[in-house]
């Protein structure tokens, strides 16, 4: 009976995985890497560079900005070399993973599928067709881009609050999980084959340069090394008084790159901000930390509970706004355009770094609704394109937010743009710095009819 025992364990440990990256690339605390380092013997790792949708797709990444193209390229090669020094390879496919899957599946006869929850609607689609196609094959998702997993919710999960403060006084006082390292063993590739994808990326002009003036390198070694460094500093002790900054790079904590595609996990943020608090100091800024990661947390389910509702004009609400499409209009505000200076020059600053602070996305999403009268989505998707930090939730969930048709309880928020400048711009510096008001000379002079009065 033991020999039988043992022979059997021997056989169910000859299983080939294949582990999908998403939004999780990182192998330190990654509970669903885990999960697949334990239970197979074999692992393929992959990532899919997706093609380009179509627009009307919008449930599907636009085309990559260039900053959000290298921040990504960056990303990848981090992984790359983590999974080396583990033994392991990063395969990296330019098609869809509705593609690329099924033929490894058929050419390393794969046995169980692993990867990290996602919010996004096309990845969920995706998984949910591939896991009714192959009934034969395992498949398993884990919670690695939440503080939180689904089961320690103090709430059914088709009962999410409909408020972020319902939702903040539920899970406050949950007892976070501490980060975990990186498998001790990881499982040998069964890859035959392995092609120069950093030779693809740039044959495929997905690659630009930027030099220089790139703000954030992509990566878990560089999320690391800015989480330490900002914990470092004082900078926490006063976040919440320099939170709703312009410009710069100490106002907050501008780690919103790598918690976006995972380089970073939420509970690794926590942990220096736990450290922190018991070394240095503890107050309402420290605090102020922890509940914007909250407010992250609550749209990271808001979107795994309405999930293609994420993405509809009337949102979750059923309400129809009163706004359209202006393809004039639209692109004046693109190109930071429009007779709103700060408005202006947030746009400037997003089109050449890929990042715009808090406070400026909320004043350009309520100058594009309320002033424009611009269908939000469009809005959405032109943030999806640009920002290094697109998180699918975070953005889509906030676009409703302040269009009217998700969870603010109060409605529209609509921004006094002339009142927001004086208290956040005084001395027109931002404006200045990021070229705000180089047009309103012309917008002055022109037939301004295309505008809402």
């Amino acid at each position: 009976m033991v020999k039988m025992d043992l022979d059997m364990d021997s056989v169910d440990r000859k299983k080939t995985g294949l582990f999908w990256f998403t939004n999780d690339l990182r192998i330190e605390d990654n509970p669903a890497l885990l999960k697949a380092a334990a239970e197979v013997e074999k692992l393929i790792c992959i990532y899919c560079v997706r093609p380009k949708p179509t627009f009307t797709d919008r449930q599907a990444p636009s085309k990559l900005s260039p900053n959000r193209q290298q921040f990504l390229f960056d990303s990848l090669i981090d992984l790359e070399k983590a999974l080396a020094a583990q033994g392991q390879q990063l395969l990296v496919e330019f098609k869809s993973p509705a593609d690329a899957i099924p033929e490894l599946i058929t050419q390393y006869n794969i046995s169980h599928i692993y990867r990290s929850h996602n919010a996004g609607e096309y990845e969920r689609k995706i998984w949910n067709t591939m896991s009714n196609r192959y009934a034969m094959i395992q498949f398993s998702q884990t919670d690695t881009h939440t503080l939180f997993d689904r089961s320690e919710l103090p709430f059914d999960f088709d009962q999410l609050p409909g408020s972020f403060s319902k939702f903040r006084r539920l899970v406050e006082e949950i007892t976070l999980q501490p980060a975990q390292e990186k498998p001790s063993y990881f499982p040998a590739s069964c890859l035959t084959t392995q092609h120069d994808w950093q030779a693809i990326w740039k044959q495929q002009s997905l690659h630009t340069q930027l030099g220089d003036g790139q703000l954030f390198k992509g990566g878990a070694e560089a999320g690391r090394q800015h989480l330490k460094n900002y914990f470092k500093s004082n900078n926490a002790s006063t976040y919440k008084e320099t939170r709703n900054g312009l410009d710069g790079m100490d106002y907050s904590t501008k780690i919103s790159p790598w918690l976006s595609n995972g380089s970073i996990s939420p509970r690794q943020v926590i942990y220096y901000l736990k450290k922190y608090e018991s070394e240095i100091e503890a107050n309402d800024s420290t605090y102020w930390i922890y509940f914007e990661l909250l407010w992250r947390e609550y749209f990271q389910w808001y979107a795994h509970s309405h999930k293609a509702n994420l993405f509809k004009f009337n949102g979750i609400k059923n309400s129809n706004p009163k706004t359209s499409f202006y393809p004039e209009r639209f692109q004046k505000w693109c190109q930071g355009n429009t007779p709103y200076p700060i408005v202006n020059a947030c746009m400037n600053q997003l089109n050449a770094t890929g990042y715009m602070s808090n406070r400026g996305r909320q004043l350009v999403a309520s100058c594009f609704v309320h002033e424009l009268n611009l269908d939000w989505r469009y809005g959405a998707a032109y943030m999806e394109q640009q920002l290094i930090d697109f998180d699918v939730a975070s953005n889509w969930g906030n676009w409703q937010y302040l269009a009217g048709v998700g969870a603010d309880p109060r409605g529209h928020r609509r921004f006094d743009l002339a009142k927001q400048t004086k208290i956040y711009d005084p001395e027109g510096t931002f404006i200045k710095n990021w070229g705000g008001d180089q047009h309103l000379e012309q917008l002055d002079s022109r037939d301004t009819v295309d505008w809402p009065i």
